[in-house]
């Protein structure tokens, strides 16, 4: 039987091609990729990125998967809410357990977290579609622009399902579909001249920039992703848009 081809942007490619292709195009802007975020974004990321965190209220003694994590934007953020709640009603720490993976992205990350939040996180390269995890063992799991990078997304939600204690709460942070025509167009227009040049110029890499805005288009829409979610194990499905649903926050619960 023929294998599915799998979406890398526009192009279509053999499933088994696509983890070396994305690996490609983190190791190549790894350095630049926060900076690159505030430009892209012009600073929005941080706000929705701190609405998702919020939405998560990570507290002591919890254990938080920080799927496709990067350079540790939402674990730190993670980390830091769960010692101001540690500070005021005391407990054991939170463990932050971060997974990306490129390993490029992740020592970016660990050289600079230097601050006092660091202890609390786990660095650790793998795959979202085979966590390096036990069943079971996780109280919240958080994947913010990342689930559109992986080659089976049904698969990694299941897997994300797998490691989710019963009542664990599921988060996904991903750039989606305009629910306006007007944003959709200013979107389009913005997305596909600006970007790309940004990341030309400060990431001396175009060609990973055109990716991120084609495999934008490829991803599942919101009621799309609510329903995979819920064929994925999920309860109490919800979806908040961000921006105009320039970007979405999906949350459920493991049942």
């Amino acid at each position: 039987m023929q294998e599915t081809p799998a979406s890398f942007g526009y192009r279509d490619v053999n499933p088994a091609e696509k983890p070396a292709l994305v690996r490609g195009v983190f190791e190549r802007v790894a350095r630049r990729y926060d900076l690159m975020n505030d430009l892209m974004s012009g600073g929005l990321h941080r706000l929705w990125k701190d609405a998702a965190a919020a939405r998560l209220n990570a507290q002591p003694g919890e254990v938080i998967v920080d799927c496709a994590g990067g350079t540790g934007d939402m674990a730190r953020r993670f980390a830091a809410m769960a010692r101001a709640a540690q500070t005021r009603r005391g407990g054991a720490a939170a463990r932050i357990v971060l997974v990306d993976y490129n390993a490029q992205m992740v020592a970016a990350g660990r050289a600079r977290d230097q601050d006092r939040n660091s202890a609390m996180i786990a660095w650790a390269v793998g795959d979202a579609q085979a966590l390096p995890l036990p069943d079971a063992s996780a109280d919240a799991y958080c994947i913010a622009f990342g689930l559109r990078n992986v080659t089976q997304i049904d698969r990694a939600l299941r897997e994300a399902r797998r490691v989710l204690k019963p009542g664990g709460r599921y988060l996904c942070l991903e750039f989606s579909k305009p629910i306006n025509a007007m944003v959709g167009r200013a979107y389009d227009a913005y997305s596909f001249r600006a970007i790309p040049a940004i990341g030309s110029v400060v990431a001396r890499d175009r060609e990973a920039y055109q990716y991120l805005v084609e495999s934008i288009r490829r991803f599942p829409d919101q009621a799309r992703l609510a329903q995979m979610m819920v064929e994925a194990g999920f309860s109490r499905v919800s979806v908040a848009n961000f921006s105009g649903g320039v970007c979405a926050l999906h949350q459920g619960w493991a049942v």
